[in-house]
C-alpha cells in the first residue's frame, strides 16, 4: 500500500520556524510530483507548493513565498517543508501529496496520495 505519513507538526510562537517532513512508501518517489497543502478550521484545501520530480523546480503560493521552502531526497523517499516566520494565519493542518500530473499546480482532485496531515499551530 502507498502511504504517505507527516511528522514535525507541533505549536510554535510567531515569528518561530518549524521543520515538517513526509516519508513515502509503497511508491517510487521519483515518479511523482511531491507537494504540501494545508488546511484551516472552516477553509477549503489551500495549496502551499510543489517540487518537481528531479527537485529542479519549485512553486509556492503567494503568501508562502520567502518564508517556506520544500526539498526532496529522492533516495529516502522523503520531502520536506522548512517554514520560517510563521504567522498565526499559518495555522492549519498540513499535508503531504504526491500527484503524477504534469504541471506544478495540482487541484486537490489531482492528489493521487495524501499524507493523514500533521497539525502546526502558531501563536501570537
Amino acid at each position: 500500500q502507498v502511504q504517505l505519513v507527516e511528522s514535525g507538526g507541533g505549536l510554535v510562537q510567531a515569528g518561530g520556524s518549524l521543520r515538517l517532513s513526509c516519508a513515502g512508501s509503497g511508491l517510487t518517489f521519483s515518479n511523482y510530483l511531491m507537494g504540501w497543502f494545508r488546511q484551516a478550521p472552516g477553509k477549503e484545501r489551500e495549496f502551499v507548493g510543489t517540487i518537481s520530480r528531479s527537485g529542479g523546480v519549485k512553486v509556492y503560493a503567494d503568501s508562502m513565498k520567502g518564508r517556506f521552502t520544500i526539498s526532496r531526497d529522492n533516495a529516502k523517499n522523503a520531502m520536506y517543508l522548512q517554514m520560517n516566520s510563521l504567522e498565526p494565519e499559518d495555522t492549519a493542518v498540513y499535508y503531504c501529496a504526491a500527484s503524477i500530473i504534469q504541471h506544478m499546480y495540482p487541484r486537490t482532485r489531482e492528489v493521487n496520495f495524501w499524507g493523514q496531515g500533521t497539525q502546526v499551530t502558531v501563536s501570537s
